[in-house]
């Protein structure tokens, strides 16, 4: 958010559109298949925010191994220069580009004054780490490891809202219509950032019913060990609503972790639970 407002400004001081660049897929999975990180946004979610922070032209580049074998002072004049005619370029100040990722904030500094664009390094941003002498750096690889650790409330400071899953609503087994908590279950894209297995409170958003505000939910990250199941499964119970949300593209927003997932002895103590899971989530969200 402080790279791209940074470059919204001044785009706006030079009178020209701002464009962000990025890639896709992930660079990691090109060069190291198998390796891809966990994805903390899709692509049309990323379209979304860098819009309400004043980004004119979201500009994708699809990568390739071709595409990682260029060297960074090719990529400067081949993309930058002579396609986007750059004026300014505003990176992180620990950027890397072009083959090995040899390019940094020093190299495009001189190529920019070579080719006629400023290039500035954005400071990183860090807050203290109560409790110990080093800070804590938000950056993407920070992000996910709060998220696989469940804590959904330090990604979201660091992240400036809530992090999201999005996906598919597909039919489970109905074992939660059958105990009275009728779930949507999530089909999520294949390398989505899942959080921790334990019980969420968030909110729940249609995303083809933009005017629809989103809606309380208690979210079920896990493999429901009551009933010993295997596979690993995002579940949203939905407040107040009594509604089928089968085949829908929808979105769920993770407020806060209410509790790790638990083996319960009977369905009816597992009831039990999911009614105070619904009363604490009504308590945070409210």
């Amino acid at each position: 958010m402080a790279v791209i407002t940074g470059g919204v400004a001044r785009a706006r001081a030079r009178d020209v559109p701002s464009v962000l660049v990025t890639f896709d897929p992930h660079p990691a999975e090109v060069v190291r298949p198998g390796s891809h990180p966990a994805q903390l946004t899709t692509l049309s979610r990323k379209a979304e925010l860098v819009e309400g922070l004043g980004i004119d032209v979201f500009c994708v580049l699809p990568f390739t191994p071709e595409l990682s074998k260029v060297p960074a002072d090719e990529f400067v004049h081949e993309f930058l220069v002579d396609r986007l005619h750059v004026a300014a370029v505003v990176v992180g100040q620990n950027f890397t580009f072009g083959h090995r990722a040899l390019g940094n904030v020093e190299l495009l500094t001189q190529l920019g004054q070579r080719f006629g664009f400023a290039a500035e390094g954005a400071k990183l941003v860090t807050v203290p780490n109560h409790g110990a002498a080093d800070e804590i750096t938000f950056s993407s690889t920070y992000i996910r490891a709060c998220v696989n650790a469940g804590d959904v409330r330090a990604a979201a400071a660091a992240l400036g809202r809530p992090h999201r899953l999005e996906g598919i609503v597909v039919r489970g087994d109905r074992r939660g219509h059958e105990l009275g908590f009728p779930t949507a279950n999530l089909s999520t894209p294949r390398y989505a950032a899942v959080p921790a297995d334990g019980v969420y409170a968030g909110r729940f958003s249609l995303l083809n019913a933009a005017n629809r505000p989103p809606l309380m939910a208690a979210i079920s990250v896990g493999t429901n060990p009551t009933f010993s199941g295997r596979e690993r499964r995002v579940e949203a119970f939905v407040l107040d609503v009594d509604e089928d949300f089968y085949g829908q593209r929808v979105a769920v927003d993770f407020a806060d972790r209410l509790r790790d997932m638990e083996r319960f002895d009977s369905s009816d103590a597992l009831v039990e639970r999911m009614h105070d899971d619904v009363r604490r989530t009504r308590e945070l969200l409210s």
